[in-house]
């Protein structure tokens, strides 16, 4: 079993991980992750499913900046499991995530396109922080809306 503080730390991960992506935080938000950890993104809207990997707080960094294209982003956690892992002070996560992303349609005009994201997490405790071992991003689908205005 997972410690009610274990959990409750493992929320505050993947909440911070969110705040700090939506606010270019990108040094906040790589220092969440393991030296070696291991990020698997999909290719959207061409590929849905995990297809490029990064390892290492360097090719996370720079795969992650692929964000900096959209002027604003929201990241809002909808749903958390977490799960012991299979040794001491390792867990487990599935996270359920609604990413808007602020774009342009073919005309100019503001887009939200909303990426339906499916986090599965592996965590590792380490000098007494929860870190991110291997992240692996799947996009169940894609919505497009119109934006009627935004705040820059």
């Amino acid at each position: 079993m997972l410690d009610p503080r274990d959990r409750v730390a493992l929320a505050d991960l993947v909440a911070r991980y969110a705040l700090y992506a939506d606010h270019v935080r990108y040094t906040s938000l790589v220092g969440l992750f393991a030296d070696d950890a291991v990020l698997v993104m999909p290719d959207p809207p061409e590929r849905l499913e995990p297809v490029h990997s990064f390892t290492g707080r360097d090719e996370i960094a720079a795969a992650l900046r692929s964000l900096e294209r959209f002027p604003r982003t929201s990241h809002q956690i909808v749903g958390h499991v977490f799960d012991p892992g299979r040794e001491n002070a390792t867990a487990t996560g599935h996270i359920t995530c609604v990413a808007h992303h602020l774009d342009e349609d073919e005309s100019g005009k503001p887009t939200d396109v909303a990426w339906h994201v499916r986090y599965s997490d592996a965590y590792r405790r380490e000098s007494g922080f929860w870190r991110i071992e291997r992240r692996t991003v799947q996009i169940d689908f894609i919505e497009k809306k119109p934006v009627w205005c935004w705040r820059d």
